[in-house]
């Protein structure tokens, strides 16, 4: 049988009181079997995301990559845009090398957006997110009269399976042109909401 132990503290003066509450229902505490403090509500700067646990909002993985490279959209395809440097990567989920995708580790619904400048005029631009290989929601789509060459970008939300599911953000243009380097202007983000 496991014990309870009390351990009075030698330098201190003040007497600490548990005080019961006032009902007539049986009630049970049970402490986890871990070392560790007792958080109250009283407590300031005791709470961290590593006593939340992981897999929550907040401590779930995050990214946020742009183009750094000179890079180009086809005419009239939609082209997967090259994400090839990182502002952050907390869990090590976003491919700026190779595929240029996010592929999360924690299962959960995840915020997604991106955006693109394109240097010159067009008519029609889209800006879409692909999810494992097929078109998932079209973020932007923007026609324009205008000589101005005005950006496409968006956001969305997406369940991944926090395993095999991943995504790609992808630019289509009428007319075929390099786009705007920068984490400014080519950018690609995402985060979790919320676990699955």
């Amino acid at each position: 049988m496991s014990k309870i132990a009390l351990s009075p503290n030698a330098s201190g003066s003040g007497t600490v009181t548990i005080t019961a509450p006032n009902t007539n229902t049986n009630r049970t505490i049970a402490l986890p079997d871990v070392a560790g403090n007792v958080v109250t509500t009283g407590d300031t700067g005791t709470v961290t995301q590593g006593m939340i646990g992981s897999g929550v909002a907040g401590n779930g993985p995050s990214f946020s990559a742009y183009l750094n490279s000179s890079f180009s959209i086809s005419n009239t395809t939609h082209t997967k845009l090259r994400f090839d440097a990182e502002e952050w990567d907390s869990d090590g989920c976003f491919d700026s090398t190779t595929n240029f995708r996010f592929t999360p580790n924690v299962a959960g619904y995840y915020m997604i957006g991106g955006h693109f400048q394109p240097n010159a005029s067009y008519t029609v631009g889209t800006t879409t997110l692909y999810k494992n290989g097929n078109l998932y929601r079209v973020l932007h789509w923007n026609q324009q009269s205008e000589t101005t060459p005005a950006p496409v970008g968006g956001t969305t939300l997406v369940h991944m399976n926090g395993s095999s599911d991943y995504v790609e953000l992808y630019g289509y243009m009428t007319v075929g042109q390099q786009i705007q380097s920068g984490s400014e202007w080519t950018w690609f983000q995402g985060h979790m909401v919320r676990s699955a």
